[in-house]
């Protein structure tokens, strides 16, 4: 198959649906040869920080000279984004003949009496083939969804299982409770492995720590109490971070927002325990080095200046309020507001921390099934502001904004993932 053929069979969701296990995804890297079992992982699992910590790790690698593939997700603006080796895209043509091989695969599944594989993990075993295929030295894993059922977690071991900041999220598969929730993100521990978290609620640190504790494994909370913070404004922060006996001063990073220094924090921690236990050579210069090159499309990012034009992949409470902490780092003199969410989310909530600092909302909606309707959108942002605009498509959404906007304004999209890449694409070409 072609590339298009490829994309066109993975993202084939209604006719293979979701669901979470390990079974499917086990019998399908069999009859591939099981090349997971080939790669050293870090693996990286929580509700939010996890690209970013991803990128922060794959960053400072790769500036070790390694070579360093990262599995993510969602996409933002194309598909290929999704599986990396040291920053390039898979190209075309590899992932239409990988996926025709999947894809041979995947029918013997299904002539065997099984389930056809899920586009995750169909996408999944994709990635591990190319990663096995190019000898990348290092794999930063990105979760899917949760991680104990999670088709990444069909890997035998990992040098360190790192758990990114938890929240409520995704309730009706995870859990109600954060204790639920970390029980299943803990579910990527190894037995005998290494754990970092990023420091969490007391109700799911102790999952954490006692899952750790009953497979033997260490653990480590990232001490963000080391954290001196020198700068912080819209172009990024500096800061000293020290863990056990290493001080790291004048740390740089472009990425925007306070959590940002924190999910650096829990990056360099994490390498810094794998380099003490020698199961990586990493000098503090190329720590230095990667943590300043890290970007990571759609967090906080600025797009173009006056207006300024800002972008953040925000889809729940916790995001949400990151970002409106975030929007302090900001001069501007009226916020123009673009919003779209999934109704699936938790979106009176998120609604009602972030409407009320906008001057102007403009409701907009994304093109899949679990869109909120812009009305509905725009008829609950009513309640806390009363210049609500409603503009359907994601173009005229982002073409209202800036007509409503002066050079000194600030215009803010997000609300789903879904949302900004589009905006993003539609924004550059302008």
């Amino acid at each position: 198959m072609n590339y298009q053929e490829a994309l066109d069979y993975i993202i084939d969701i209604d006719k293979y649906g979701n669901r979470y296990g390990l079974d499917s995804i086990g019998r399908l890297m069999e009859l591939l040869g099981n090349p997971q079992k080939n790669l050293k992982y870090i693996h990286v699992a929580g509700t939010n920080g996890k690209g970013s910590t991803s990128s922060y790790l794959a960053h400072c690698l790769k500036s070790a000279g390694y070579k360093v593939g990262i599995y993510t997700s969602p996409y933002l603006e194309r598909f290929n984004e999704r599986i990396q080796i040291n920053g390039e895209n898979i190209p075309d043509d590899t992932l239409a003949e990988i996926t025709t091989i999947v894809k041979e695969k995947a029918d013997i599944m299904v002539s065997e009496g099984m389930l056809h594989p899920t586009t995750f993990e169909l996408i999944t075993a994709v990635a591990f083939v190319y990663y096995n295929l190019e000898k990348v030295d290092y794999v930063v894993l990105e979760v899917g969804l949760g991680g104990r059922l999670d088709a990444t977690n069909i890997i035998d071991t990992s040098l360190a299982s790192v758990i990114t900041t938890l929240d409520y999220d995704h309730i009706d598969i995870l859990g109600k409770t954060l204790g639920e929730i970390a029980y299943q993100k803990a579910g990527i521990i190894k037995e005998n492995g290494i754990v970092v978290s990023y420091p969490q609620e007391e109700e799911a640190l102790n999952v954490l720590i006692d899952v750790a504790n009953e497979l033997n494994a260490e653990f480590y909370q990232a001490p963000t109490d080391n954290i001196i913070i020198k700068e912080e404004s819209e172009f990024g922060s500096t800061f000293d971070f020290r863990f056990k006996d290493e001080l790291f001063e004048n740390l740089k990073i472009s990425l925007l927002g306070r959590y940002q220094i924190y999910n650096a924090s829990v990056a360099i921690t994490t390498l810094l325990v794998l380099r003490e236990k020698n199961l990586i050579s990493i000098s503090n210069e190329a720590i230095y080095e990667g943590i300043a090159a890290t970007k990571w499309k759609g967090r906080l990012e600025v797009l173009r200046r006056n207006p300024t034009f800002l972008i953040d992949g925000a889809h729940n409470i916790q995001g949400i309020a990151n970002l409106a902490n975030a929007l302090k780092l900001f001069n501007y003199r009226k916020l123009i507001l673009g919003v779209a969410i999934l109704k699936d989310k938790d979106h009176k909530n998120m609604i009602e921390l972030l409407a009320p600092l906008a001057d102007k909302v403009v409701a907009t909606e994304v093109k899949i099934p679990r869109k909120l309707d812009a009305e509905i959108l725009a008829e609950e942002i009513k309640g806390y502001i009363s210049e609500v605009y409603v503009e359907k498509e994601i173009e005229a959404a982002v073409s209202k904004a800036l007509e409503l906007a002066d050079k000194d304004d600030l215009i803010v999209f997000g609300g789903s993932l879904y949302l900004i890449g589009k905006v993003r694409t539609i924004v550059n070409l302008l």
